[in-house]
């Protein structure tokens, strides 16, 4: 009888590399949840503005935006601001820069009496250009 030896296979060793494929699959979710949410977060002011066939976007090359919120409260580049500090905040940019475009958007709720006030204390500052901003009509309101 031939003895012959026994071979032993040693147990596989452990794989030491960090397995990537989760971690990926991750962070593509993680980016395409920013890409989502990043829209939202573009006006923190809630306005339902009024619609219209001629409104076009776009922007002045020097412009301040005034917001009128469903309350009435005004803000100032998305900042909330006292009436009397309005007229203020608007003085020192007329003086700056005159020709500085006021674009308004104020919510279709909103008084037009509070929206005449507004652009008032915008010409008395001598800021003569007033836009009004509206959203383009959509198709299910023709």
């Amino acid at each position: 009888m031939a003895f012959g030896r026994l071979e032993r296979h040693s147990a596989p060793q452990p794989i030491s590399d960090i397995n990537m494929t989760p971690l990926i699959d991750v962070m593509l979710v993680l980016v395409v949840i920013f890409i989502l949410t990043a829209p939202l977060l573009a006006s923190s002011i809630r306005l339902d503005l009024p619609q219209t066939e001629g409104a076009t976007p776009g922007a002045a090359p020097r412009s301040v935006t005034v917001a009128l919120n469903q309350a009435g409260q005004v803000f100032v580049e998305e900042q909330p601001i006292a009436a009397l500090a309005l007229a203020e905040k608007l003085r020192a940019i007329a003086a700056t820069q005159p020709d500085t475009e006021v674009q308004l958007r104020a919510d279709a709720a909103v008084p037009y009496g509070r929206v005449v006030e507004v652009m008032g204390l915008a010409h008395q500052a001598g800021l003569r250009r007033i836009g009004f901003v509206a959203e383009p009509a959509s198709k299910e309101s023709q």
